[in-house]
């Protein structure tokens, strides 16, 4: 075991469609490293990402165990969704191939999620929505995880989905003003759908966020994506 702070040491890897982000924390999940980033390799397949990981572990020095955020559905440790990466990530046992490449135990979450776990508060319906390469989702019920909810592929307006309307992409092409006005569509869209107590936004995107936002809507800081990374193993 090593001793960081007098505590097991959780690097904690955040992968997003365009970085890869790491930082190790200690057992109550405060930061013991700075937050370092690299380029998702393009085309995001799981070896160069696996490669690119496994470079962000050798530069962060002794930990005992990963936390990994994945943009995608993820079943114990097994990669079901990747809309945002590579088709070759489906079906990928990301936990056991990380496990193996690092000798270390590896937990694998959906990033919303994790994003959400460094930033609710525990008390009744909070919603995560990230805004990044994509749209991502995450729901809890008095700190509880609902599983596997990927809003970003459900239907929004004129056909498309939250993440066609939202996603970075779509931000390039229609520029900060016609997004805004969408976003503040979906937050009053969401709202109605699931009567949350609090909507938590994060991800890359939120510096565009030109409105004022309603009082149970607050912005999360993208750190927020890795020091949820301690709750998988709680």
């Amino acid at each position: 075991m090593s001793e960081q702070n007098g505590s097991i040491s959780t690097l904690s890897i955040d992968i997003g469609g365009s970085g890869i982000k790491a930082m190790v924390l200690n057992a109550e999940g405060t930061p013991i490293t700075e937050r370092y980033r690299v380029q998702t390799p393009q085309p995001a397949k799981p070896d160069m990402v696996i490669d690119a990981i496994a470079q962000l572990a050798a530069s962060k020095g002794n930990f005992d165990r990963l936390s990994v955020g994945f943009p995608g559905v993820v079943r114990k440790g097994v990669i079901g969704t990747a809309a945002n990466l590579d088709s070759s990530w489906i079906n990928f046992d990301l936990a056991k191939t990380l496990e193996e490449k690092l000798a270390k135990p590896v937990r694998v979450a959906n990033d919303a999620d994790i994003q959400g776990l460094g930033a609710i508060s525990g008390q009744g319906v909070e919603l995560v929505i990230t805004l990044g390469t994509g749209f991502g989702s995450a729901l809890f019920l008095d700190g509880k995880l609902v599983p596997n909810l990927e809003l970003g592929h459900h239907c929004f307006r004129k056909n498309q989905t939250y993440e066609q309307q939202l996603g970075r992409a779509t931000l390039n092409k229609i520029g900060k003003k016609k997004w805004n006005s969408r976003l503040e569509k979906a937050i009053a869209s969401l709202e109605n759908a699931f009567n949350y107590d609090y909507l938590y936004i994060g991800g890359g995107n939120t510096d565009k966020i030109t409105f004022e936002l309603p009082p149970n809507v607050k912005i999360v800081p993208n750190v927020s994506g890795i020091l949820g990374g301690i709750a998988l193993w709680k």
